[in-house]
C-alpha cells in the first residue's frame, strides 16, 4: 500500500527534475506559521529532486530524464548535494569511449534493476554496458522491505535496522490499533549497492559514466546515445531509468496515479514510538483537532504517518498519501507532518536527511513489445495499489536476465563459428528477441494479476479517511496467505479473487456498500482488459 513504505519494494533509477502541477489550495494559516522542521544538518538532503522508491519502489540513479506528468517540483533546500562517491575504494571498469565496441547487452540506469540483470548476463558469458552518470552515488530513498521476501532472495543480511512487528493505528483508542506479526526491515542500502556492484566486477560488466539521451534501431542492433556524443551499440537495450520514461514508448495515455510523501530522519530529544515496532500505518487525526480546515482537507484526502524509530533520540517520520490523481503537493504533506510532530511533543535538535517522494502508481503498460526492454518502473513494476517495488523488481530480475540471455544464446548456437556476432542478425531477429523478453516479463498470468490490483488503486482513489480505515480494518482481518501476498505480489490471479472475496466478507456492512458503488465503474474496466488476456 505504500512504499516507504515507499521503503519497500521499487527499483528503478533516478534522480531527476519534477514538473509542477497546480496543487490545491492550502490553508494560509497552516502555511504561514514557522515550521518546526527547518534543517539544521543535512547528511543526503534532496535538492530539487524526487525520489522514486521500493519503499514502495526501488530506484537507482537514472539517465536525464524528464519526471513523469503531475509530479510536483519538490521544494528547494539549502543544504549541500548528496555526495556522488560512497565507495572510494571501488574502481569501476570503464568504456573506452574512443572504441565502445558493440555489446550484447546495453543497459541505461544502475539503480538496483539495472545492476542485477546486468550481473546476471555478463555471469552467464555475455558482454554488458551500464551507463549511468554516477554509479558510486547513494540511493538517496529510504527502502523499507518485509524481511521475509529479502530472505528468499539471500539479501537477509543487506538490513540496517529490523522489527520484529509493524503496528497499525487505523483509528484511536486500542480497538483502533492493529498489530502485524510480520517482521519488516530497512535496507541497508549502501550495503545492498555494494553487493550489486562487486558482482557486476566480478561478472565483468563495463560501465560508462554519462547521460543516456536516446536510442536508435538499425541492422540489428540498439544504439544508446549519450552525452559527449558517444554511441554504444549492443545486441538488446534495457531501460532501467526508473519511471522517467525515457527510453521506452507508450501507445496508450500514461495516466496513474501517486503516491506522494514527505519523509525526514530526526534527532530529537525523544520520542513516543516503541523502538522494537515499526509504525506502518497511522491513519489517526487527533493532531488536527485545533485546525479544522486541514482536518476537513485530510478527511477528503488523507494521509497517513509511517515511522521507523532506530533509537530512543532518532526516527525517521514520513507524512504519506498512498494514491491521490492528481499527487497531494509536498507543502500539504508537509505541513501535515508539521502537525503531527507538534501534537506528539516531539522536540527536533536536527534532521538528518529528508525526502520528497512521487511514485506513478498504476496506469496503462509501456506498449508491449517494443525494441527497448523495460525493467523496473520504466516496466510498469510497482505495485498499483501500494507503491512497492523493489523486492518485486530484484526477485524479477533473474527471470528478466534469463530470457535475455536465452535470446543472445539462440543467436550464438546459430554462428559458424566463435568468433562471429552473437544474435540478433537482423531487424526481425532483433525484434523477435525483445518480444521474448517481453513476454517473459510480462506473462498473462502477471498482466492479469496487474490489472486486478490497478482496479484496487481506482477504489483507493476514491475513499475518504472513514472508508480508508472500513477499507484498512477489513483488510488487516484477513488471513496472513492474503494480506502477505497482495503486499508482496505473490497472489495469482484466482488468488486475488479469493481475496477480494475474503475483503468482502470481513467488511462491515457500510463498507461492502461502498466497495459497491465506488469499486463497480473501476470492475467493468478491469474486465473489459482481462478479456483481452484470453
Amino acid at each position: 500500500m505504500y512504499t516507504a513504505p515507499y521503503l519497500s519494494s521499487r527499483v528503478g533509477a533516478g534522480s531527476q527534475s519534477i514538473r509542477a502541477i497546480m496543487p490545491f489550495k492550502i490553508a494560509t494559516s497552516a502555511m504561514a506559521r514557522k515550521s518546526i522542521l527547518q534543517p539544521r544538518s543535512t547528511i543526503w538532503p534532496s535538492p530539487r529532486l524526487n525520489n522514486l522508491r521500493n519503499t514502495r519502489s526501488i530506484t537507482g540513479n537514472s539517465t536525464a530524464a524528464e519526471a513523469p506528468p503531475g509530479v510536483p517540483d519538490a521544494p528547494a533546500t539549502t543544504a549541500p548535494p548528496p555526495p556522488t562517491n560512497i565507495f572510494p575504494d571501488i574502481t569501476l571498469p570503464v568504456l573506452d569511449s574512443s572504441n565502445p565496441g558493440i555489446f550484447d547487452l546495453v543497459i541505461a540506469g544502475a539503480g538496483p534493476a539495472g545492476l542485477a540483470v546486468a550481473e546476471r548476463v555478463s555471469a552467464a558469458g555475455f558482454s554488458v554496458a551500464v551507463i549511468d552518470p554516477n554509479p558510486l552515488c547513494p540511493w538517496i530513498n529510504n527502502y523499507g522491505v518485509w524481511c521475509d521476501e529479502f530472505e528468499a532472495m539471500g539479501l537477509d543480511d543487506c538490513y540496517d535496522v529490523v522489527w520484529d512487528k509493524a503496528i497499525v493505528h487505523l483509528d484511536s483508542g486500542e480497538k483502533g490499533m492493529r498489530m502485524l506479526n510480520r517482521p519488516y526491515a530497512r535496507v541497508d542500502r549502501p550495503k545492498l549497492k555494494r553487493r550489486l556492484l562487486e558482482r557486476c566486477m566480478a561478472a565483468g560488466v563495463t560501465f560508462h559514466l554519462a547521460k543516456v539521451d536516446s536510442v536508435e534501431h538499425g541492422n540489428g542492433k540498439s544504439t544508446l546515445l549519450c552525452e559527449a556524443g558517444v554511441r554504444i551499440p549492443g545486441s538488446l537495450a534495457l531501460d532501467a531509468t526508473g519511471h522517467s520514461r525515457r527510453l521506452v514508448q507508450y501507445d496508450q495515455k500514461f495516466d496513474p496515479g501517486y503516491q506522494g510523501a514527505y519523509g525526514i530522519t530526526i534527532e530529537v530529544e525523544s520520542h513516543p514510538f516503541d523502538v522494537d515496532s515499526m509504525l506502518f500505518m497511522d491513519w489517526r487525526d487527533d493532531h488536527l483537532a485545533n485546525d479544522p480546515e486541514m482536518k476537513a482537507r485530510n478527511a477528503a484526502l488523507p494521509t497517513f504517518l509511517y515511522a521507523m524509530p532506530f533509537s530512543p533520540t532518532k526516527v525517521f517520520l514520513e507524512e504519506t498519501s498512498l494514491v491521490a490523481r492528481p499527487i497531494v503537493p509536498f507543502p500539504e504533506l508537509k505541513a501535515r507532518l508539521d502537525a503531527r510532530i507538534a501534537h506528539l511533543g516531539i522536540k527536533v535538535k536536527a534532521i538528518e536527511d529528508e525526502e520528497y517522494c512521487a511514485i506513478p502508481m498504476g496506469g496503462v503498460l509501456p506498449q508491449i513489445p517494443q525494441r527497448v526492454i523495460g525493467v523496473g518502473g520504466t516496466a510498469g513494476m510497482v505495485h498499483p495499489s501500494t507503491g512497492y517495488m523493489i523486492a518485486r523488481v530484484l526477485g524479477a530480475a533473474p527471470t528478466v536476465a534469463d530470457a535475455i540471455v536465452e535470446q543472445l544464446s539462440a543467436g550464438a548456437d546459430k554462428a559458424v563459428n566463435s568468433e562471429e556476432e552473437k544474435a540478433p542478425k537482423n531487424e526481425a531477429d532483433a525484434a523477435a528477441a525483445a518480444a521474448a523478453v517481453w513476454g517473459a516479463m510480462w506473462p498473462v498470468q502477471r498482466i492479469r494479476q496487474r490489472e486486478f490490483f490497478d482496479f484496487g488503486m481506482e477504489v483507493l482513489l476514491k475513499l475518504d479517511l472513514e472508508e480508508t480505515r472500513e477499507f484498512f480494518s477489513a483488510f488487516f482481518s484477513l488471513s496472513d496467505f492474503h494480506w502477505h501476498g497482495f503486499l508482496s505480489s505473490r497472489l495469482s490471479f484466482f488468488e486475488l479473487i479469493g481475496f477480494g472475496l475474503s475483503l468482502f466478507v470481513h467488511s462491515s456492512n457500510a463498507a461492502r456498500l461502498d466497495l459497491l458503488q465506488k469499486g463497480l465503474p473501476g470492475l467493468v474496466r478491469m474486465l473489459s482488459r482481462l478479456a483481452k488476456t484470453l
